[in-house]
């Protein structure tokens, strides 16, 4: 029997009370955030979090009070705010507050959603939060998919389906003969080479067509096919991408279907950051083109401004996910053989998955899909006014114009021309304004250059925030060149 100490703990903490010690947790994050109050991360000498938690196991608990507090202090205290205006990092968002309070349905229920007789709302509201999906994607009533950890599950299970057709007895046998090959953009996500490897073809077998403005030229494709078809070099799938992790500039997706239905080639499109510009009115031309791919990968935990993990796979036809996993298991699959399984994990890599869909559902729920456009809308719009003001400042300069939410730039101290120079000076810059407090951003490397990368996935960040980012990499780069060497 359990002692009664412990049970009364654990029906204490199941009270709206215990359960307000953590919504206040939240709703002040938000509100100090908001209020831009505090370091957007941890500052210099802050950074590393580990001693505060090096400590043995806990042998008894403490009261429900204390742990709230510990999570306050020694977790979100020394966490990066995304919610923070100024946090303009990686492609993950500072995510909408109705969806973050969502989370605690769905973990209270603990439904798992491969299974339908374990998760039968769960399973209705995945299903059709994928209808709406496959419906802006321009897909069919055959069309179907199931949500992801992320785009990097998503696109491997798009080639996985591609494997299928392209050997229908490779799960069984594997890849025999001389594996096929992946082509995509040389700027295209790691997810595609990792999926090479991992699923036995080799990241040899990647092939990559040359780009043209940081995304892939399409004009390239044809001659990349017709050199491989010249080697006797059979294509497994070609990948296009909307929204390149890099730039967020999107592949012209409507020549690369022309040229992969004339030659009876599998097109993935990773939409893993972009797909979300299909609830927008404004910028859905961008995808112009995605219906005639066979799968979509389309993450809605970036653009939709969703708390990870809530990702998504769609198909064109749901019967190619199917394929894709032959898998037998009785003790958990109900499906009649030939019929349609109700199952999401007959469709999945995960069995244990959480109904993460609902928030999605949630969200459409309480913005709407006009509501989820004016927000993608917002931080696209925000990434064009940054350019401008680049534009505007003698010391910066822009490497693309934005097609998203996301833009690259470079810091040109004003005395300093020697190229491997200013790449060190924007790497350091980078390190020494993320260390400030001041904000947050990133950093890649563009034809062969180290540039500064902002990307804008908040609501809360406006105009004057892009000029308060600008002037904080002006002072920080000021004192920079002033240390001695």
């Amino acid at each position: 029997m359990l002692p009664d100490e412990l049970r009364a703990a654990v029906d204490a903490d199941r009270t709206r009370e215990a359960g307000a010690l953590f919504v206040d947790l939240v709703a002040s994050y938000f509100q100090r955030t908001g209020a831009e109050d505090g370091p957007v991360s941890p500052t210099a000498g802050h950074l590393d979090q580990r001693p505060r938690l090096d400590e043995a196991m806990p042998e008894r608990g403490l009261p429900l009070a204390d742990v709230a507090a510990r999570v306050e202090r020694d977790f979100i205290a020394g966490a990066n705010r995304l919610a923070h205006p100024m946090y303009m990092g990686h492609q993950v968002a500072a995510p909408l507050p109705a969806a973050v309070w969502t989370e605690s349905v769905i973990a209270a229920l603990n439904n798992s959603i491969a299974v339908m007789e374990m998760s039968p709302t769960g399973t209705a509201v995945e299903e059709q939060v994928i209808r709406w999906m496959c419906g802006l994607a321009g897909f069919g009533s055959g069309s179907g998919g199931t949500l992801t950890s992320g785009g990097l599950e998503a696109t491997h299970t798009a080639l996985l389906a591609a494997r299928a057709e392209f050997q229908p007895d490779a799960w069984k046998r594997g890849i025999i003969g001389t594996p096929p090959v992946i082509v995509c953009g040389e700027h295209a996500h790691y997810a595609i080479a990792r999926a090479a490897g991992e699923l036995g073809l080799g990241t040899e077998n990647v092939r990559t067509v040359p780009s043209d403005g940081w995304k892939m030229d399409a004009s390239a494709l044809p001659r990349v096919l017709d050199t491989l078809a010249a080697e006797k070099r059979r294509v497994m799938a070609v990948v296009a991408t909307a929204g390149h992790t890099a730039t967020g500039s999107f592949d012209d997706l409507a020549a690369i279907g022309t040229e992969c239905e004339t030659r009876g080639v599998w097109m993935h499109v990773d939409g893993a950051h972009g797909a979300s510009a299909l609830c927008s009115p404004r910028h859905a031309h961008r995808l112009r083109g995605i219906e005639r791919a066979r799968t979509v990968a389309w993450d809605p935990h970036k653009m939709m401004l969703l708390p990870l993990a809530a990702g998504a796979i769609l198909a064109r036809d749901e019967r190619d996910l199917s394929a894709a996993f032959e898998q037998q298991a009785p003790y958990l699959f109900h499906g009649e053989a030939g019929t349609r399984s109700p199952d999401q994990g007959t469709r999945s890599f995960m069995c244990s998955r959480r109904a993460d869909a609902l928030k999605v559902w949630v969200a459409l729920q309480r913005y709407g899909v006009s509501g989820l456009a004016a927000l993608h809308d917002h931080t696209c719009a925000l990434a064009t006014t940054l350019h401008q003001m680049i534009g505007a400042r003698r010391n910066f300069v822009a490497l693309h114009e934005p097609e998203s939410n996301i833009l690259c730039f470079r810091w040109l101290p004003g005395d300093v021309h020697d190229e491997p120079t200013i790449d060190w000076l924007n790497l350091r810059l980078r390190e020494r304004y993320n260390a400030s407090g001041r904000g947050w951003i990133t950093s890649t490397v563009l034809g062969g250059r180290r540039v500064l990368r902002v990307t804008l996935m908040n609501v809360r960040t406006e105009e004057r925030h892009l000029e308060a980012l600008l002037d904080g990499l002006t002072a920080e780069g000021a004192a920079l060149v002033e240390e001695p060497a």
